[in-house]
Order: structure tokens, then C-alpha cells, then sequence
């Protein structure tokens, strides 16, 4: 199993993650994993919903749409 050492933490933030281990039963090591696990293992948005389409879309193919030309506005019905 590789280890890793993080220097220069705040004293802080170690306290925090002392307390946060605590509250789960936990030692400040399994903590530190528990938390790197869920960041690394949660899932990362799409850039924005077209991204999320397309990229879903992808596999089946595309369709070319006739963009039908602009007409002048109508007018707008009368209020009397």
C-alpha cells in the first residue's frame, strides 16, 4: 500500500480534521483516506447541460435540420 505525507498543514485545519475523525470513530489517518476516496470517487459534472447531451447523443448518430429563414414580426393584435 503506498503512503503519502502532507507537510505545511495548518494547525487548524488538523485540529478540524482531529475533531471530524472523533465524530466518526475514526483515527486522523482513516479520515484523511475516507475523504480523499469520496473526492476522488464522486462523479464530475459536465461542463453545462449541451455538453451533457451531446456527449450522451454522441453514440447514435446526428440529424441536419433546415434552419427555416426569419419573417418580419407580425403585428400585435389590437387592445380596443
Amino acid at each position: 500500500m503506498a503512503s503519502i505525507t502532507i507537510r505545511n498543514l495548518d494547525q487548524a485545519l488538523k485540529r478540524r480534521l482531529r475533531i471530524r475523525a472523533a465524530e466518526h470513530g475514526r483515527s486522523m489517518e482513516e479520515e484523511v483516506r475516507a475523504i480523499l476516496k469520496a473526492a476522488v470517487d464522486a462523479p464530475v459534472p459536465p461542463e453545462n447541460l449541451a455538453s451533457a447531451i451531446r456527449s450522451r447523443m454522441a453514440g447514435l448518430g446526428g440529424v441536419e435540420l433546415d434552419i427555416p429563414p426569419r419573417e418580419p414580426m407580425r403585428e400585435p393584435p389590437p387592445m380596443d
